[in-house]
Formats: C-alpha cells, sequence, structure tokens
C-alpha cells in the first residue's frame, strides 16, 4: 500500500470543502439560487432517435432535504442521492436531512410505498444497497478522536429493525471519516466499502487517504482490503466482483491523475487510467456522487466517465524526493466530458474517449450507465461562458445532456437535453431501465454558494427504458 506523505503540506482542508453534516439543519432559501417549482406529478421529456422518454414520478418527504452542497471553492454541487434495486424489484432512495439519513421504500414503479426508515445520527449517503427485507447503507456516524470527527460505518436494517451497525474507522485503526465521498457494492455475500479517511495517529497522522473494508452479510469486518491506499483520493469508484477483490478506481492528487487501485491500494505502479491535475478541487469531482461510475460489460470489460481536463504534459515531479510525485499541466481550463475504457478489472485500454470539446463550456456531474446489450448512457450538465479559477468553473446553466456511445466510444445518438438531473447513484432494473431519484430544480452555476442549501420536500424519479 501506498505510504503517507512525509509532509503535511497538502493535507485536505477542511474549509476548501465543508462536510456535508454542516448544511443538514438548514431551512432557507438561497436567494437567487436554485429553487424552483416542482414539475406535475407525471412528466416526460420527447424522445431522440434510438434515445427513450424520461418518464418521471414524483415522491412526496416527510422532511426538508437541501439539495446543495459547498465543494471545493464553495462550487455548488448536488447532495447526493442514492437509488438502489432490490432483487425482488423493489426500490430504495436515501437522502439526508436533519434528522438523519432517510431511506425511502419505493414500488418498481417509482411509488412510495411506505413510511421512510430514518437513521438516526447518520451523516452523509456515502452509499446504499436494497435488500427484499430492507437495505445497507454507508455513511458516518459520531465518534471520539483527537480530530472530533466522524467515523465511517456501514448499518444493516431488516424489516424495519436496525440489524448492525459496524464502525469502519477508529482509535484502533488511527483514522477518522470526516467526509466519505464513498462507495458501496454487494456480490451477494459480502459488502465492498471504499471511502476517504484522515490520518488520525500512526503513520498518517493528519494525512488523507482511502481505505476498502470488506463486511460481511452479518457485520462482520473481513479480510482484504487496505487500511491506507490513494492519497489523496479525490474521486472514488467500485464494483463487485462475484470473485476475488472487487474493481476500483481512484483519483489521487500526488501522483496526479485517475488509476486502477483494483487489490493493490494504489501502490507506486498502480496502472494509470488517465493523468490529470488533480489538487484538491481541480479534478472533475468525486465518483460516484458528482461524476462517473464503473459499469461493467458481459465480456468483463469496464468503462467509466468522468470530467476531465486533460494532460498537455506530464512528469515526475524532480522536487519530490520520494519520486512519487507527478506534476502535470492541463490542456484545458474548463472540464470536458470522458470516457475511459478497461480491458479487465486491473488493464487500462488505451486512451480516454472525450464526447466534448467546447473550450469555453465547463461540464460537470458527469455520470455513465449500461443502456440495453452494447451501449452506455452518459450524462453530464453544461455550463458556457465559463470562467474557472483554482479548477473549479462558474458560468450559466444550459441543460443535461444524455448522450449513447458504444464500448468503443462511438456515438450512437446525437446529444438529447432533458429536464431531469441526475444528482447520485443510477439503478438498473431487471428490464434494462435506468432509475434515479433527483431533486425537481433548474440550477444555476453563477456564483458559488454561500450560507445556507436551499432545501425541498419532493424527489422526482426518473425512468429511462432501452
Amino acid at each position: 500500500m501506498t505510504n503517507a506523505r512525509p509532509t503535511t503540506s497538502h493535507r485536505r482542508r477542511h474549509v476548501a470543502r465543508k462536510p456535508l453534516a454542516a448544511g443538514l439543519g438548514a431551512v432557507g432559501v438561497l436567494a437567487g439560487a436554485w429553487y424552483a417549482t416542482a414539475t406535475p406529478t407525471t412528466t416526460t421529456t420527447a424522445a431522440a432517435p434510438r434515445l427513450a422518454a424520461v418518464t418521471n414520478t414524483t415522491v412526496n418527504l416527510t422532511a426538508k432535504f437541501p439539495y446543495l452542497s459547498a465543494g471545493y471553492n464553495n462550487t455548488r454541487e448536488w447532495t447526493r442521492t442514492a437509488t438502489a434495486v432490490a432483487p425482488n424489484g423493489t426500490l430504495r432512495v436515501a437522502w439526508p436531512a436533519s434528522d438523519g439519513v432517510h431511506v425511502t421504500p419505493l414500488t418498481a414503479a417509482g411509488r412510495r410505498s411506505g413510511a421512510d426508515t430514518v437513521v438516526k445520527g447518520a451523516k452523509e449517503v456515502g452509499g446504499l444497497v436494497a435488500h427484499n427485507d430492507g437495505f445497507a447503507l454507508l455513511t458516518r456516524v459520531s465518534d471520539t478522536n483527537k480530530w472530533k470527527e466522524t467515523a465511517a460505518a456501514l448499518i444493516r436494517y431488516k424489516n424495519g429493525t436496525q440489524a448492525f451497525r459496524t464502525k469502519l474507522t477508529g482509535t484502533a485503526s488511527h483514522d477518522t471519516a470526516p467526509l466519505l465521498d464513498g462507495q458501496l457494492t454487494w456480490n451477494g455475500t459480502k459488502y465492498g466499502t471504499y471511502f476517504v479517511v484522515h490520518g488520525a495517529g500512526g503513520f498518517a497522522d493528519g494525512h488523507f487517504g482511502d481505505k476498502l473494508s470488506y463486511v460481511s452479510a452479518k457485520g462482520a469486518k473481513l479480510t482484504g482490503g487496505w487500511s491506507w491506499g490513494c492519497s489523496h483520493n479525490e474521486g472514488i469508484a467500485l464494483h463487485a466482483e462475484t470473485t476475488g477483490a472487487f474493481t476500483s478506481l481512484c483519483f489521487d492528487d500526488w501522483r496526479s491523475g485517475l488509476f486502477v487501485s483494483t487489490g493493490i491500494g494504489a501502490p507506486d505502479n498502480a496502472p494509470a487510467v488517465q493523468r490529470e491535475q488533480c489538487w484538491a478541487g481541480y479534478c472533475g469531482g468525486t465518483f460516484a456522487g458528482r461524476t462517473g461510475d464503473l459499469v461493467k460489460s458481459s465480456t468483463g470489460r469496464y468503462a467509466t466517465a468522468f470530467a476531465s481536463r486533460g494532460a498537455a504534459s506530464a512528469a515526475k515531479n524532480p522536487d519530490d524526493a520520494s519520486g512519487r510525485g507527478w506534476t502535470v499541466k492541463p490542456k484545458t481550463s474548463t472540464h470536458q466530458v470522458a470516457v475511459a475504457f478497461l480491458k479487465n478489472r486491473n488493464t487500462p485500454a488505451g486512451k480516454p474517449v472525450y464526447l466534448t470539446s467546447a473550450a469555453g463550456t465547463e461540464n460537470v456531474d458527469v455520470h455513465i450507465a449500461p443502456y440495453g446489450k452494447d451501449r452506455l448512457l452518459v450524462s453530464w450538465e453544461s455550463l458556457r461562458n465559463a470562467k474557472c479559477s483554482s479548477g473549479t468553473c462558474t458560468g450559466t446553466f444550459t441543460g443535461t445532456h444524455l448522450r449513447l456511445i458504444d464500448w468503443n466510444g462511438a456515438l450512437k445518438t446525437p446529444d438529447k437535453v432533458v429536464q431531469a438531473r441526475i444528482t447520485g447513484d443510477v439503478a438498473t432494473l431487471k428490464d434494462g431501465s435506468l432509475t434515479w431519484a433527483y431533486a425537481p430544480i433548474t440550477p444555476s452555476y453563477a456564483s458559488a454558494l454561500t450560507g445556507a442549501s436551499p432545501t425541498t420536500t419532493t424527489l422526482k424519479v426518473a425512468r429511462l427504458k432501452p
């Protein structure tokens, strides 16, 4: 595994990115920002060739959902919602509120089927797995440590009752989790939990890295994974596998880029998917809530999408005595939409394919999902007339884009601009349809987020059928 940095000169700064919990109690509406009137209960967006219509169902919430978070440089980011489908086809949607994380049960058609389960003390949606009898949630909970920060925890509910609450950081492991930017996956036997950690003692004291832990169906910690990997991790992706290590990716700011960390905790020889300038805030956002995901094909290939500024040049930093640091000069000032492929769980396949190229347009909130048997759906939000500073940009929102590509990155449909937003995890139903929950808000990226997040008391559940 990768050792911690010898100095703390580039610690992940809390002032740069506020933990999600800071804004959960807010009820005020930010003037002139993202608030909009919810659309009617069922809406349909016109279809483009070979791309079906997006249909939406409204779900009323029992608490106020603060749908914005302040990212690096207080950049406006959607507060993550997670949508997951159980083996029997029913859905669960997780979203945070002032009284904890709510998990809302839905029918396969996306309509509420019962009361929320409120996970008290939970601070963030770090990942969700739906089961026929409940769910498992990766989140943060209160803890006692030198930094007075939260701990990562996996919490399982069965039939409305908590079955286990397993803390994944603590005094014994010298780590905390002030934010997760996490992923939770399940292979039918065990859970994989991948998240950001803050060193609290030991060799990594004061540094930020990542941790991959496996947990059994009964909540016991299992062998495998690592205690310290990508440092600092600016983005996490994880895909469950039937056997062996779960496939994983990470954005590493020290080595500068997107790397395959599968089974090896991102040591110095981790395969590079793409070199990027990845200081805090400069990468295109964190998996899976704000950029990308990791999708597997029937033939064992993988695809991921992310917001990228590319690399005009990339070389090892001669001033870094460790030999691990890299210096990357970005190719563009704005982030473009990139899709990268892996031959297998360990090996990148060629250079990423870029789907956008307009120099003055910033692209954010990038996602990818399987669409039918042999295509991929890529989505993003675009901002024209972008003004960028310290790796983050403001601009005029011009729409949420959907595009179909094949497993070589080739265009299959032109962009389709839709009213549905994608603000977190996308689930795949048995018939191949994609479904996700989102705040029915028209966004604005014209300025940084200051003050409390606005709130909403409705969610839309979108469906896109191949």
